[in-house]
């Protein structure tokens, strides 16, 4: 496949719910049974090291992830937790994990927009915010926490939500990208809780780190990491260039944009997509090639500047 071709998506992930599953030496994971059209076959918990250990993304409120696990890890010390980012699906379950093992919590921060939220905006319930979140320990783009026989580095990564981090493991080229880069399927960038031009930038910090190996909230591990980000990149400026197209044609609103641009989708998806075409347009519009009355907001309407 060349590098020109479209995302080379991989939907074969046959791992069953509550069973653990090396998938590397020193690295284990473990799905949680809340399938749905966002999160695939379900949120990807990672244990990273033995013996004393790390868990990355305890999941969603869901006491039998919970109890499978800290049955993954019996006769072990759990001395840190992980949460790439507060969507209810991966950081809830925190609370659990933090109860019965009583280790810290790492995290970037509480929940917050990419930005303020206009006054014409209603609260978008499409993005799943865990607002209860608060971790123990924060920590920013570069902060390194060592564990034993294990390091991961923290990697900023906003766009999905705006506390986003990855954690790389360099010396393991290894890369717990969340849902920043998913290997199933594009990532939702809803505003205001995402925001487009915050996650482009952060694939381009991706694709120029040396980690190739990408360990992902949902579905498969991604080999080749920053190649898959390049395809990502193309995918994402290909529609642009689709929203583009038809704003050539005349001033329209986003329902119309959704409906020529994703042939085909799942009807269940088609807010989040219009979500999605408002963050391309959010950028747009801040760039000065496309034009709105007032704010850019999911029921404006555009047109070329």
């Amino acid at each position: 496949m060349s590098d020109n071709d479209d995302v080379p998506f991989n939907r074969n992930f046959p791992l069953a719910p509550g069973i653990v599953e090396e998938v590397r030496p020193g690295v284990r994971r473990v799905l949680c049974n809340n399938p749905s059209p966002f999160t695939f076959t379900g949120t990807v918990s990672y244990i990273v090291g033995t013996g004393n250990v790390a868990i990355i993304d305890p999941g969603p409120d869901h006491a039998a992830h919970a109890a499978a696990l800290l049955d993954a890890v019996r006769g072990e010390t759990v001395s840190h937790i992980f949460v790439t980012h507060t969507h209810r699906d991966h950081s809830p379950n925190t609370a659990r994990i933090k109860q019965a093992t009583g280790a810290p919590v790492y995290a970037e921060g509480p929940h917050r927009a990419s930005r303020p939220r206009f006054e014409s905006e209603k609260h978008n319930p499409e993005s799943g915010s865990d607002r209860d979140f608060v971790p123990d320990i924060r920590i920013a783009h570069g902060d390194v926490v060592e564990g034993d026989g294990w390091r991961l580095e923290a990697v900023a990564t906003p766009g999905h939500t705006a506390n986003h981090l990855a954690f790389a493991w360099p010396e393991r080229r290894f890369n717990f990208v969340g849902d920043h880069v998913m290997g199933w399927s594009t990532s939702i960038v809803a505003p205001p809780d995402g925001s487009m031009i915050d996650y482009m930038d952060s694939l381009d910090r991706l694709a120029a780190r040396e980690e190739d190996l990408y360990f992902s909230g949902h579905g498969p591990e991604i080999p080749d990491g920053p190649r898959f980000v390049r395809f990502l990149i193309r995918h994402r400026k290909a529609r642009e260039a689709s929203i583009l197209h038809r704003l050539g044609k005349g001033e329209t609103d986003i329902p119309t944009m959704v409906r020529a641009i994703y042939i085909g989708i799942d009807p269940r998806l088609t807010t989040a997509a219009g979500y999605s075409v408002l963050a391309h347009l959010e950028d747009l519009v801040a760039r000065g090639v496309v034009a709105t009355d007032g704010d850019p907001v999911i029921g404006g309407t555009y047109r070329m500047a």
